[in-house]
């Protein structure tokens, strides 16, 4: 932020851990954000969120949101609990090794210098899992100054604070970056609630280090992280616990002109998660325990390796990568006369790897890109074992065969640069994500509500092309894109029947009640999904910039003869339209403001479109002032209206909500 003395600025050279972006993703849809349109929230999730198209599984962000329901999709094709995009953070996949969901509080703003969406499937170098696109998260090398913090309070009792610290050695720098957060929270239900209703609590940690050296002409990083974050789901006797420890090694050398540059890498992703979750009474005035999900151990592990040459107009990337996951669910559940009665222990093992290859060639103001992938995947030692607590006895031991097949996918992309920074494009793509070890072995509960696993999902395949023109000059830019995507085996939460009834799939320990729904994971033939796009920044003057961007969403299911009642419905968790708007305005000197705001259409919090949540419209605000050149204060807004965000709706029609309206207070330093 600029003041009347402009303040002593360090260089700062950064060393990239990966190979530098390609020129072949100019032909595909991707948004850049930098490091201070990251700041917009102390949550990244939230601060993803200026991106239309993105979104969590509900509307909730990470301050409220269960971890089992944080997967992220891009282009709002379908909601899942399990991420439809794979988030990586300098190449190292973040998503979950059980549930493919991400836990947000363990990656701090603070620390990330940029992410980049990539929409459409993410073929080439991306691999499997970028089904609907990639958020690649690039972390900072050094911090200018070598200390930043960031330290708050709001008025739902949130505490947070955030630091980083690096420093160099000779050749060598450490970063070292801690956040934690304690939120006395908020009551989800507002009109109908009672004493089965507490606030949305929520107490996280995370810590990471990374030591980068240089190694010749390339960069070598070694990266260990941690997290931990405890929650109040927003019912008495309802929590969850999620932790990680991660490490990662890094070695890059971007090409020279004319030469070859390599990647490679390694990580160890160790996580665990816990979850209770509750029956509530009548009139909500208490609750019965009805699942302990006391353990969930996770081990994900992989590698992977690119070789690129680069010259005048040309570039090629060929690579290979294999990534592997082992984890079990264990828990208690049927709870009668005061205690559970049986135990369930569910789980598998999963690989998938492939070899990609990738070329792009530049003949004056053409750009002309394509390239291909094999991928093989299997799953094994896919068990459930449920016993009778009282006589350790097996009522239910299921080890179904192991399964697997080889899918090839691929990209194509052309370009066509005009005078004055216009340009034309065009992409076909498509992908693939394999189910997860908790989608094919773990049923769950959640209140009367029961999901069943299914051990013989196949992958979720898309095919999409695409078509977009824009403008890119040094005061702003626009871009707009229409695209047509075919999801393909779609993994749905699929209404099977309405309690009561004794449950088909496990015959001898669950039974839904009158009010409750059984849902079974299933294949459904296909989604489709027709969308526009639209995003503009401007730098209206010297001190005032502007953006806004929109979504538009016509997604419709093909249930097939697995889900015929689906046919014709809309995904659930998906909204037809979205748009954001924000600013940034250095009032003056010493004084910014910015603002942002966000409107979601209808969504369906349920399969057969019965339980509709309203559209919204969310608007924040932040006024910074500098106190110096390095000590600002400032004062946040969130929610400003006080809008009532529906976020869920049972079959009770008990409706919960986002966060209302809060403000927050808070000092930040930059040396």
């Amino acid at each position: 932020m600029a003041i009347d003395t402009p303040p002593t600025v360090e260089t700062v050279v950064v060393r990239a851990v990966r190979l530098p972006a390609p020129p072949s993703e100019r032909a595909f849809s991707i948004l850049r954000l930098d490091h201070d349109a990251l700041q917009i929230s102390p949550r990244l999730d939230e601060a993803l969120k200026q991106a239309p198209g993105y979104s969590l599984f509900r509307r909730t962000s990470s301050l409220a949101a269960n971890p089992t329901t944080q997967g992220v999709s891009l282009r709002a094709i379908a909601g899942s609990g399990a991420s439809r995009a794979l988030v990586t953070l300098d190449g190292v996949p973040q998503n979950d090794p059980f549930g493919g969901w991400v836990i947000w509080s363990g990656l701090p703003s603070m620390a990330i210098e940029s992410a980049e969406l990539v929409r459409g499937a993410g073929a080439g170098p991306y691999g499997a899992g970028a089904l609907t696109g990639v958020v690649a998260l690039s972390q900072e090398d050094a911090v200018p100054g070598g200390i930043a913090a960031d330290a708050s309070y709001g008025s739902l009792g949130d505490v947070q604070g955030q630091a980083a610290a690096s420093a160099r050695f000779g050749s060598a720098s450490l970063l070292v970056t801690a956040a934690g957060e304690s939120a006395h929270g908020f009551v989800p239900v507002r009109n109908s609630n009672g004493a089965a209703d507490t606030p949305l609590r929520l107490h996280d940690w995370s810590t990471s280090a990374r030591l980068t050296d240089d190694i010749g002409p390339g960069v070598i990083a070694l990266r260990v992280a941690a997290f931990q974050e405890n929650r109040n789901a927003g019912l008495a006797g309802a929590n969850s616990s999620a932790s990680g420890q991660e490490v990662s090694l890094s070695y890059a050398r971007a090409p020279t002109a004319g030469g070859f540059g390599y990647q490679l890498q390694g990580w160890v992703f160790n996580s665990g998660l816990s979850n209770t979750s509750v029956a509530v009474g009548a009139g909500r005035a208490f609750t019965t325990p009805s699942n302990n999900q006391y353990a969930t151990p996770a081990l994900g592990y992989g590698f992977n390796g690119a070789v690129r040459r680069a010259g005048d107009h040309y570039s090629w990337e060929v690579g290979a990568d294999v990534r592997a996951a082992s984890g079990e669910s264990r828990e208690l559940y049927s709870y009668v006369g005061g205690k559970f009665t049986r135990s369930r222990v569910t789980g598998g093992a999963s690989v998938v790897g492939g070899v990609y290859v990738e070329g792009t060639r530049e003949l004056g103001p053409w750009l002309l890109t394509g390239g291909a992938r094999v991928d093989g995947w299997t799953n094994d030692d896919t068990h459930r074992v449920e016993k009778l607590i009282a006589t350790g006895v097996p009522s239910f031991n299921s080890h179904p065969e192991a399964r697997g097949g080889v899918l090839p996918t691929a990209r194509a992309g052309l370009r066509r640069n005009f005078d004055g920074g216009y340009y034309l494009r065009t992409a076909a793509y498509m992908g693939f994500r394999p189910a997860t070890l908790n989608e094919l072995n773990r049923p769950f509960r959640v209140g009367s509500d029961l999901t069943e696993a299914n051990a013989k999902l196949n992958p979720e395949k898309l095919y999409g092309v695409e078509v977009g023109a824009g403008n890119d000059s040094a005061r702003g830019g626009w871009s707009l894109t229409a695209f047509a995507n075919r999801l393909q085996d779609a993994i749905i939460n699929v209404t099977v029947a309405k309690g009561p009834i004794a449950d088909p799939f496990d015959p001898v320990g669950n039974f839904v009640a009158a009010g409750g729904t059984l849902y079974q994971r299933r294949n459904v033939n296909h989604v489709d999904a027709l969308g526009l796009e639209a995003e503009a920044h401007r730098a209206i003057t010297a001190t005032l910039n502007a953006r806004v961007a929109a979504d538009y969403t016509y997604a419709r299911l093909d249930g097939g003869s697995r889900a015929p009642q689906l046919t014709g419905l809309r995904p659930a968790e998906t909204p037809r339209f979205a748009a954001t708007f924000g600013f940034d305005w250095r009032a003056l000197p010493r004084l910014t403001l910015s603002g942002d705001g966000r409107y979601e259409s209808t969504r369906y919090d349920d399969d057969q479109n019965t339980r509709r949540l309203d559209p919204g419209f969310t608007a924040n605000a932040r006024v910074t002032f500098a106190v110096t050149p390095q000590f600002n204060v400032y004062v946040a807004g969130a929610n400003l209206f006080d809008a009532e965000i529906e976020t869920g709706r049972t079959a009770a029609n008990v409706v919960s909500y986002d966060a209302p309206r809060t403000v927050r207070v808070g000092v930040s330093f930059r040396r």
